[in-house]
């Protein structure tokens, strides 16, 4: 067997690179959208409606599941690399479009089209490293595109940060708008009882107020008056009037009118660089023998690891895919052996979205208002948390082929159950503050070296050459339908369940989580993808 240091690594690093593009567009188009919530609802009159919030922030989900669903059928058929070119060009047209959205319809249109690039990209840019890459090094090479994954994450969270101007607190826009007589009184019969600091709450709304937002908030709140609530009832109310006048002041701003529009539109570059380079990497090798195409496929094995490398390959290729040549048939999967692969790719696929951290890069701006954050510092937080996805990321990739998937994943599902658990505790018992930062970044760190690049490693492993273009697509399609339910469902759990009752019910799913895999999923490292295939068919 090949040593790692025997292979072309410059060039299977150069290739695997290419395809993992596809997945920092995923990462960028599917978080870049929790940034601008706040700017484009305004815009749009979404902001009290929770039905089309959850609907603004799924709509490109369904075009995930579009994309994923059609993309084992026409990568059996046509092969990986041309699908890999079609979402390139899908990536960029929607990052134009949606850019220059004039309605809430189409940026619906243009967000849905996005989805059937992540769609593709997320089927496709890890079955095509795992048909390319040498088995010693396979899980970090799969690990790469999870790694571009979280830097197009950080990358829409620094994006949306630098270009969104800074947003006065509502209370800061009242400071900055009630009579002198109001501010007084509220301070005389509240005194001291939050170390609430007026003089430096009001300098601090007066360094960034845009006159066109107070002059909106203005004309909305003719009345508005500074308050310091006490009783639950005021509390209540004043987090309602809160909302309401933020959105008033985001309306005519930048932020509302533009500044949403360029986070999205940020994305054209990388996606017009990644449509081109995929035009200079090869062929799956798998799936040209797969195509009766065994040349082209011996030249680009022989080009990975050498000419015996290569022969080795093919002739592994070739037992497994026997009279499966040029046949395509989902029909395939419902064999009972077959059944069994397919049943334990698509509750993984699942789990990793059910286990709720997607909740925080999602709805990133409901979860930190929760524990007590304005706009503008919700936008800092949500760069943090990128940031430690992407470190932890890089454990992920050190240990996936020394430690291993199953005990990855293990890890994974039993550290959120009891982080979650933590959090629930803390919105139950309205604990606000930096902890609550700290557990996220916690939950964070426990998916980012586990559950998020483990999953999308096995699943690019677990099933048959034959039958794996098919096989990812309904795993995939399954991802995204649980992702879907999950983004669609947290506005109406948030507000029938509470934050605290939310995070125990994703406690709950990740300790189900945690015993479907002690069960059922075995370990894969070091293996080739055919001696998987015997190990888990035969």
């Amino acid at each position: 067997m090949n040593g790692v240091a025997t292979y072309n690594m410059k060039y299977v690093w150069a290739i695997c690179l290419v395809a993992a593009l596809g997945g920092l567009l995923f990462g960028y188009d599917w978080v870049v959208i929790g940034g601008a919530k706040p700017f484009y609802e305004s815009l749009f009159g979404i902001s009290e409606s929770p039905y089309l919030q959850g609907w603004a922030m799924s709509s490109a989900l369904v075009g995930c599941l579009v994309g994923a669903l059609v993309s084992g059928a026409l990568s059996d058929k046509f092969g990986r690399k041309r699908l890999l070119i079609l979402s390139g060009l899908v990536f960029t047209l929607s990052a134009v479009g949606t850019g220059l959205a004039w309605s809430f319809a189409w940026f619906n249109v243009f967000r849905w089209l996005g989805g059937v690039g992540i769609g593709l990209a997320s089927n496709l840019s890890p079955m095509y490293i795992a048909e390319v890459a040498p088995a010693q090094i396979r899980g970090r090479l799969v690990s790469i595109n999870q790694l571009t994954i979280v830097i197009g994450i950080l990358a829409a969270q620094i994006t949306n940060w630098q270009i969104a101007d800074a947003v006065p607190t509502a209370d800061q826009v009242r400071l900055l708008l009630s009579p002198p007589s109001a501010i007084s009184s509220a301070i005389s019969s509240s005194a001291g009882e939050d170390g609430f600091d007026v003089e430096k709450e009001r300098a601090a709304g007066q360094a960034i107020a845009d006159q066109s937002g107070l002059a909106a908030v203005q004309r909305a709140f003719p009345k508005i008056e500074f308050f310091r609530p006490v009783t639950d009832a005021e509390k209540k109310a004043k987090a309602e009037e809160d909302a309401r006048i933020v959105t008033a002041y985001v309306l005519p701003t930048w932020n509302g009118q533009y500044g949403w529009r360029w986070m999205f539109a940020a994305t054209t570059l990388p996606a017009a660089v990644f449509f081109l380079l995929m035009f200079f990497v090869p062929e799956s090798p798998r799936w040209l023998v797969k195509n009766a195409q065994d040349e082209p496929a011996r030249g680009i094995l022989a080009r990975i690891g050498g000419p015996s490398y290569a022969d080795s390959a093919i002739a592994d290729i070739r037992q497994t895919v026997v009279n499966e040549i040029e046949r395509v048939n989902f029909r395939d999967l419902l064999d009972p052996k077959m059944t069994k692969i397919l049943l334990l790719g698509v509750v993984l696929a699942v789990f990793q979205q059910w286990c709720g951290i997607n909740v925080i890069f999602n709805y990133a701006q409901d979860v930190f208002h929760a524990a007590g954050y304005g706009v503008s510092e919700m936008l800092m937080q949500i760069v943090i948390t990128g940031t430690v996805n992407l470190v932890l990321t890089f454990v992920a990739i050190y240990t996936v082929d020394r430690w291993g998937r199953r005990v990855l994943m293990l890890a994974g599902a039993s550290s959120l159950a009891v982080v979650y658990t933590l959090m629930a505790a803390c919105f139950f018992y309205q604990s606000k503050g930096p902890h609550v930062v700290l557990l996220v970044l916690l939950a964070i760190a426990c998916y980012a070296c586990t559950l998020a690049p483990v999953t999308w490693v096995v699943l690019s492993e677990i099933f048959p050459n034959r039958i794996r273009g098919a096989a990812m697509s309904v795993s995939v399609f399954a991802l995204w339908i649980g992702c879907f339910t999950l983004t669609f469902t947290f506005p109406q759990l948030r507000d029938n369940l509470g934050p605290a009752g939310t995070f125990w019910l994703y406690s709950g799913i990740c300790v189900l989580g945690f015993l479907f895999i002690l069960r059922r999923l075995p370990e894969t490292k070091g293996k080739t993808l055919e001696q998987i295939e015997r190990d888990l068919v035969d």
